[in-house]
């Protein structure tokens, strides 16, 4: 990637800290990571929800979503996957910066492509969902048919089928959305931000 000159960062008027004082919370990136079909859009939108209703500013960015747009044209090799998740960090960034609650659902296979993310924003602004539903929940589901697709070769470099997933090994939370309600699930990552101060208790 070209190194462009001659740019200086500027420096806003209002700060992140102005904007959290004005919302009544914390900002934060809540990135669900896990394979196709566990669950991650869904519970990220169900906590969106619960967020919302009790008044916090809040985002959904969503994988296939972000594909249609900002991320059109990249693949699912390693290095498309890697520059999909570098893009949607800076993203995720910049609504810290706002001072929202922004919650990412992508597969995000790779501990280091997370890494990298985690590395953009300050410690404590990065929660690391893992999204713990196994292959056999995951494929037994299929809403898209993909892991038929996959299983049948019509589909190249998916996650749990003909590549990896490296599960996170030190997430800050771990949903088995398999064995747990989505209700339950959503209800485990609002207690995380409770009692971590970034929003009020209930």
């Amino acid at each position: 990637m070209e190194v462009v000159k001659n740019i200086v960062w500027h420096n806003a008027t209002i700060t992140k800290e102005d904007r959290h004082r004005m919302n009544g919370h914390k900002s934060a990136i809540l990135w669900y990571t896990g394979l196709s079909g566990a669950g991650k859009s869904t519970l990220a939108n169900k906590v969106e929800e619960k967020l919302f209703e009790r008044g916090y500013h809040t985002y959904v960015l969503d994988g296939d979503n972000i594909r249609m747009g900002l991320n059109k044209g990249l693949g699912f090799d390693a290095e498309s996957r890697k520059e999909n998740i570098r893009r949607i960090g800076e993203v995720a960034k910049l609504f810290v910066d706002a001072g929202a609650i922004v919650s990412t659902a992508f597969v995000s296979p790779y501990i280091a492509d997370r890494d990298m993310v985690r590395a953009l924003v300050k410690d404590g602004e990065f929660i690391e969902i893992y999204v713990a539903a196994s292959l056999d929940v995951c494929e037994s589901r299929d809403t898209k048919g993909l892991y038929k697709k996959a299983r049948a070769g019509e589909i190249k470099n998916f996650t749990g089928i003909s590549d990896p997933y490296e599960a996170p090994e030190n997430a800050e939370l771990t949903v088995d959305t398999g064995n747990q309600t989505l209700e339950e699930s959503a209800q485990v990552v609002i207690d995380y931000l409770e009692a971590n101060g970034y929003i009020e208790k209930a």
